[in-house]
Order: structure tokens, then C-alpha cells, then sequence
């Protein structure tokens, strides 16, 4: 990040642009700086220094905006613009975001704060930033060309409004969307609660569910795609890009995450049940939250559920739609299960001797080769573990539990190493007979009796 937490509340901001831009009530004071990020890991949560003592958010492979404070308003900088985007080692896109990044950055303010948010356009195309789920003035809303008007390219508008509720929300643009989102532009609101004893968690965790189809070798997404996505990410990281969940055990944790795809999402997390604590509609009373393994988000949605780290290890936590926790995934394949390559693949060979026939017997064979790829692209299947090749991608990360953990630690502690005799082996012993059903004539009460009946046609019908 171009600029610290500390020095940033410390200025009184670098103007970017001419004040004339802003409105009456900031014109006053000079634009705050707008911090920007390129690295493409989690960065440490913004712990506030004043204000209500909460506890600050984590963004998966992203970061919280730094702000100041003028007066008694709160005052960020988005700056919308293109982006370039590690979505995991070996493939960038080229996308539009915020402040350096797709996602922009996490937005984080306390119930009752007043929020000064400028935003500059450096699109080639105007723009405007919807904030969604918050309670605010409808000239606020950021629906272009019904609440205000377009912000232009080289322009900055200002957007001021009071955080009237906390809870999970997300910022995203109301202009172009076809395009501006399918190009990535979105970033995460967290309103905290103004009592910061209500339901307060030791860890918090939020991300945002996007899609994208880039074709192997290209950079940009096609923006006009419905349905054949083949990049299904979490904060435009696919795995084994995602960064890990890394909680201590004893802690309380929450995972809060938004859905700008164009489907929805089953979220699965292996190991433990958890209660569904808020919605973008609000918070679930305690009485109310339900448990589940397993939440739905649909499109346009926000989730949030909690649990207790109470059991060491490293947990899945993916999309339950298969497709969606691959990468790259072409939509042309044909299928070849069961089919004898054997001979046809010899006759292939003599004219290209390297040649590999493959997809006979599935596709868990592709989940450890390491075979060339075309430029900028990811293999569907990828990703290493302790035991092997994980066969995944796309929607897919870990939640590491350790105990010791300090609770500030978010690095990544390395595998789990298990304790003697807590792995699935192999039998060793003599092999086991399958039991089977027993044969010969059926008992009488394994016998059915049914009776067919001819249904009598009408009077009209007989001849």
C-alpha cells in the first residue's frame, strides 16, 4: 500500500483533483489521498485507534480502505479504475477495480458514523457506486441517470450519507453493469455494531463470490457471457490462490461473503455446523439463527454464519457446485469414460509421439500432471496437499485450526500434522466379501402381489 493507516489520519490530504468537483459541504477541505494496493495477499486487519473498540474485518486476498476524519465525518477515496489481478500464480487478468485492486477494498464504519465517500473515475467510460443494502438518502443510491448524474471519466463526485444500521453489506457500480461488473468492479461494506459487545467474534472474515471467462492465453473477460463462466473465484482469486482461514482453536469466527456471480452458491465448510447469523437484510436474532453445513447464496446476496474453532485441522470450505471449484474449465469436452483409446492412441502416436491418451477412466489423472500450459490460463484441476494432488480449484480454500495461535497470527501455519491413528489407511488384512442378498425363492414376506385394473373407457369412446 502506497500509504500507511497511521500517516494517512495523520495528513490533511493531498488534493488529486480541483476542489470545484466536490460538493458545498467538502469543498472546503482538500480530497483525501486514495491508498492503493497491488499485492495480491491478505493484508493485516485495520485495527481502529479511536471510536468504538471493534473488531476489524479480514479480506481474503485484499485489504480495509484507510480514512480520516474531517470534522465528524468519516472521509474515504475510491478511485474506479483498470486493474491488474494475480487471480492465482501463473495467470493475471486484466480487470476494472478500485484502488488497485478487484475487489476495491473493504469499507469499514460503525453504526451512526457519518461517511464522506469520494469517488474519481479513471474508467474510459462514466461510472457511479451504488451501495447496496445500506438505508440512505435516494440521491445517494448511485443509480445512474435516476438518483444522479453519471460521473465521467476525470471526474469526482461525492457521496454522503449516515451509517443508519450495522451489518454486511457491498458496494458495486449501478452504470454500464453488464460490463463494469463482469469486469469486477465490487468491494465489501462491514458496518459494525455501535455496542461492540453485540455479538462480537474473535476473527471475522469476509470476501465476495465473482465469475469471469477468459479464454487460456487472453487477459480481459467477456463481458457478454450468461452462463459458461470458467473462472468461478473468491475475491477474483481461484485456488490454489485463495488464501487459507486461519483461526486459533477456542475462537469465536465469523465468515461473511456476497454474491456478484450471475448463479448461486451452496457454501460448504467440512468439519463443523454452523448458525447463519446475518443477511444483507440484517441481523438474525440469536433465537432465530439456524445451523446449517451448507448456506445457499443467491445472486445479489450477503451471507454470515459463526461457529466455534473447536476442532483442530485444515477443513474444506468451497461452492457445492462441482464445476464451480475447477478452473478453466472448457465447455466442448467430449467424454470418453469407458472407451479403449488403446489402439486408436498408438495409431496417433506415430504422428505425435507425445500424445497421451486420457479421460478414459475420469479425470483424477489430469489432478497430478504438470504438462505445459498456454499462456495465462490455470489447469482445471490443480492445487497439492499433504497427501497429494487436491484435484480442485476455483471456489475452494482451507480453514486451518491450531491451537497456540496468537490473535493477531493470520499466517498461514503450514498442513496439519495429525495425531497417530487419526488417518484414513489402507486395509492391509485379507480382503473382505462384499455381503450380498440372499438367493433362491422369495419368503413370503419378501413376496408382492399386484393387481392391474383396465381403466373402462367412456360411453363416447365405445364402438
Amino acid at each position: 500500500m502506497t500509504l500507511s493507516r497511521r500517516s494517512f489520519l495523520g495528513t490533511s490530504g493531498a488534493a488529486l483533483i480541483g476542489a470545484a468537483a466536490v460538493s458545498g459541504r467538502a469543498g472546503h477541505a482538500a480530497i483525501p489521498e486514495a491508498p492503493t494496493m497491488k499485492e495480491a495477499a491478505m493484508q493485516p486487519p485495520l485495527v481502529p485507534k479511536s471510536g468504538p473498540d471493534y473488531q476489524p474485518v479480514v479480506t481474503l486476498n485484499g485489504w480495509t480502505l484507510p480514512w480520516r476524519m474531517n470534522g465528524d465525518w468519516k472521509e474515504f477515496h475510491l478511485v474506479a479504475e483498470p486493474v491488474v489481478r494475480e487471480m492465482a500464480p501463473g495467470m493475471t487478468a486484466h480487470l476494472w477495480g478500485y484502488n488497485g485492486q478487484s475487489p476495491g477494498p473493504t469499507i469499514e464504519a460503525v453504526e451512526g458514523d457519518k461517511v464522506r465517500i469520494f469517488v474519481t473515475n479513471k474508467l474510459p467510460e462514466h461510472t457511479t457506486v451504488h451501495w447496496h443494502g445500506l438505508i440512505l438518502p435516494n440521491g445517494m443510491d448511485g443509480v445512474g441517470g435516476l438518483t444522479q448524474p453519471q460521473i465521467k471519466p476525470g471526474k469526482t463526485f461525492v457521496y454522503e450519507f449516515v451509517m443508519t444500521k450495522s451489518g454486511t453489506f457491498m458496494y458495486h457500480p449501478h452504470a454500464d453493469e453488464m460490463v463494469q461488473m463482469a469486469m469486477g468492479m465490487m468491494g465489501f461494506i462491514v458496518v459494525h455494531p455501535k455496542d461492540v459487545s453485540f455479538r462480537r467474534v474473535d476473527r471475522d472474515f469476509v470476501f465476495l463470490l465473482s465469475a469471469f471467462d477468459i479464454e487460456p492465453g487472453a487477459y480481459v473477460p467477456k463481458v457478454t457471457t450468461m452462463t459458461e463462466f470458467n473462472l468461478w473465484t473468491w475475491n477474483s482469486r481461484v485456488f490454489p490462490g485463495i488464501d487459507p482461514f486461519v483461526c486459533a482453536k477456542g475462537d469465536k469466527v465469523r465468515i461473511r461473503f456476497g454474491n456478484l456471480t450471475m448463479t448461486n452458491h451452496p457454501i460448504h465448510m467440512h468439519g463443523y455446523d454452523f448458525k447463519v447469523s446475518c443477511t444483507d437484510g440484517g441481523w438474525v436474532p440469536e433465537s432465530a439463527a439456524w445451523p446449517e453445513v451448507t448456506i445457499d447464496c443467491g445472486v445479489g446476496q450477503m451471507r454470515a454464519f459463526d461457529f466455534v474453532a473447536e476442532r483442530e485441522g485444515d477443513w474444506a470450505i468451497h461452492c457445492h457446485k462441482s464445476h464451480h471449484t475447477m478452473n478453466a474449465m472448457g465447455h466442448g469436452l467430449s467424454n470418453y469414460i469407458g472407451v479403449n483409446k488403446k489402439e486408436i492412441a498408438g495409431k496417433i502416436r506415430k504422428l505425435i509421439p507425445d500424445y497421451m491418451p486420457m479421460g478414459t477412466a475420469g479425470m483424477a489423472d489430469m489432478g497430478d500432471m504438470e504438462m505445459p500450459l498456454p499462456d495465462n490460463t490455470l489447469p482445471m484441476m490443480t492445487g497439492f496437499g499433504p497427501f497429494g494432488p487436491l484435484e480442485m480449484g476455483g471456489m475452494f480454500s482451507v480453514v486451518k485450526v491450531r491451537e497456540g495461535i496468537a490473535s493477531d497470527d493470520y499466517k498461514d501455519p503450514g498442513w496439519f500434522k495429525h495425531p497417530a491413528g487419526t488417518v484414513a489407511y489402507e486395509w492391509k488384512g485379507e480382503p473382505k466379501k462384499a455381503e450380498t442378498a440372499p438367493s433362491g425363492p422369495p419368503t413370503p414376506a419378501q413376496k408382492a402381489e399386484f393387481r392391474a385394473v383396465k381403466p373402462r373407457m367412456s360411453s363416447n369412446h365405445d364402438h
